[in-house]
């Protein structure tokens, strides 16, 4: 080994290490300073796996399982060494597909096609298999090949779908990710060993199984496995929906734009959705004594949207539909609450007047007419002036919150006069059998969009808002969704590669030296995936009119 030595600054710690350090052994020696496992370094701004060497001077910081970016390199880095323990136990021949679908719980659904029967049994002796590689701290190994030579590799592999994926790649080259004898190709960084993977629990479950990893906030420990089954079924639903379609991952759809079949693809996914729509109105208007929809749902889901075209659905079903703002039911100003730093909380249950908000839905189904408040955001008070409202027979009143479906908002009413409605954007597609695409990526990314179009807020500013924005859904929609009658998914399989072509600009736009970068980077990454579309495919009436524009309604 060389003898240079190099200057690494970590904090206000600067130390001397030779050419050719692993940034695990740098990692090693300050672990005992971190409470959770270090899975990732920073060097000079740039996201770098441990197995790295040094190489010049530099400015490092520690990513750990705690935070995002660490908690994704986990759960990848699990996937690998999972699909690697079912071909183990099942032995190569037996096994034609191992799918890595989406998110349940705190884990991942997976499934198996092949001649083997998964039960509890097998499922055991996959996670023994699990556990003697994190014993035995088997080695995840990485090397990079041409794009070519990746396509064929799959190829002989029988993982079409990654030989598909390639076809469609610009890139010279191909990361490939090892254990032993298994390759597999997986997007994003990797811990450097198995025995980083230490925490985790398999479950039958459905047809298949989830594997439960920790939640960041305690990547410590495993949580008990609680199903969502609504949640669940949409999301099932949505993948079978698919695959019907010849469009499981995301080189089969980019084989579809290529063949100039995405026209096609773009109205029987429209056509999908307004059918579910149409349904949920029908099952309403069913039920003569429903007078409150109660609309929830993550940030960037299309909620507006999807009241708006909720709305004509009910129209064709003979009803009258009002909608009623959240926003106009706050607490007065100095009465909101205050959050741990000082700042007015606007997002919990306590920011707005339930109390009002109670009494004046009673009155309107005891057919009184109520006064409505109009909330002035610059003076922090509610204004009551000549806006009124009264229910007739056939109206309906759609209304729209984070917390609509919190059982608390609209404690004194009746369950039988109320429907309550999730809706999120639950991404149908994945990169390939072992890459899932997050929920959050395709929120993300479709705020993005919207930001810069509405309010002119930088990619910068829309990325660094993110975490505090999915704290609050963690607090206030997700404990409450399976409280809801129906769940709707308004992603549209199609929509990140029309998505694309706005949102890469603005990307491109942060700094290399901005916090943001390194989040801005992944996603472009992410995106080079896709073939993109123009926005002329999309229906003035979709959802996704919502984020890029020009769409029919006033959102």
């Amino acid at each position: 080994m060389s003898n240079k030595m190099y200057r690494v600054q970590i904090g206000e710690d600067a130390r001397l290490y030779e050419e050719g350090t692993t940034y695990r052994t740098i990692a090693e020696e300050y672990q005992k300073e971190y409470k959770d496992d270090i899975v990732l370094v920073v060097v000079n701004n740039k996201l770098q796996e441990l197995f790295r060497t040094l190489k010049s001077d530099c400015t490092l910081r520690f990513e750990t399982t705690s935070g995002t970016i660490g908690h994704r390199t986990y759960q990848r880095s699990m996937s690998l060494m999972l699909v690697k323990a079912v071909y183990d136990a099942a032995g190569h021949e037996a096994i034609d597909k191992v799918r890595i679908h989406f998110s349940v719980s705190k884990g991942f659904y997976c499934t198996i096609d092949g001649r083997i029967s998964l039960d509890q049994a097998f499922l055991d002796k996959v996670e023994a298999r699990m556990h003697e590689m994190v014993d035995m701290d088997m080695p995840l190994n990485k090397r990079s090949v041409r794009t070519d030579e990746a396509i064929e590799l799959f190829r002989q592999h029988g993982m079409h779908d990654k030989e598909r994926l390639f076809h469609y790649r610009r890139v010279s080259k191909v990361n490939i990710y090892s254990m032993n004898e298994f390759e597999d190709y997986h997007y994003g960084y990797m811990v450097p060993s198995a025995g980083y993977l230490k925490y985790f629990k398999l479950y039958l479950y459905d047809e298949g199984f989830v594997i439960q990893m920790p939640a960041q906030s305690a990547p410590k420990e495993v949580p008990e496995f609680e199903p969502q089954n609504k949640l669940f079924h949409v999301l099932k639903e949505s993948v079978q929906w698919g695959d019907m379609q010849g469009i499981e991952t995301v080189g089969a759809f980019n084989e579809k734009v290529a063949k100039n079949d995405v026209h096609d693809v773009v109205l029987v996914q429209e056509a999908l959705q307004e059918k579910k729509i149409a349904e949920i109105a029908t099952q309403i208007a069913a039920r003569p004594e429903l007078k409150f929809i109660l609309i929830a749902g993550p940030s960037s889901s299309g909620k507006t949207t999807f009241s708006h075209r909720l709305s004509i659905q009910l129209r064709a079903n003979g009803l009258t539909p009002h909608p009623i703002a959240m926003d106009n039911y706050f607490v007065e100003r100095e009465e909101n609450p205050k959050d741990e730093t000082g700042a007015y909380d606007f997002e919990c249950l306590e920011a707005v007047d339930v109390a009002l908000f109670n009494q004046h839905l009673k009155e309107l189904l005891a057919g009184k007419e109520v006064v409505l408040p109009t909330f002035n955001f610059v003076t922090g008070h509610k204004e009551y002036g000549s806006k009124t409202k009264k229910l007739g027979p056939n109206d309906v009143l759609v209304i729209e919150g984070i917390h609509c479906l919190n059982p608390k908002l609209t404690e004194s009413l009746a369950d039988e006069n109320k429907f309550k409605i999730y809706i999120s954007a639950l991404t149908q597609l994945n990169i390939d059998e072992h890459n899932r695409i997050p929920t959050t990526d395709g929120r993300l990314i479709r705020r993005l969009v919207r930001d810069a179009r509405t309010r002119g807020s930088s990619a910068q500013r829309t990325i660094r808002m993110w975490e505090s924005v999915r704290r609050g859904e963690e607090r206030y929609i997700f404990p409450f969704q399976e409280e809801a009658d129906v769940m709707f998914n308004s992603a549209l399989i199609y929509e990140l590669a029309v998505l694309k072509i706005h949102v890469e600009p603005l990307l491109f736009g942060i700094e290399r030296d901005c916090p943001e970068y390194l989040e801005a980077k992944r996603l472009l990454k992410f995106l080079d995936y896709f073939v993109g579309i123009g926005s002329e495919n999309v229906p003035t009436n979709s959802l996704l009119r919502e984020f890029i524009g020009g769409g029919c309604f006033k959102v």
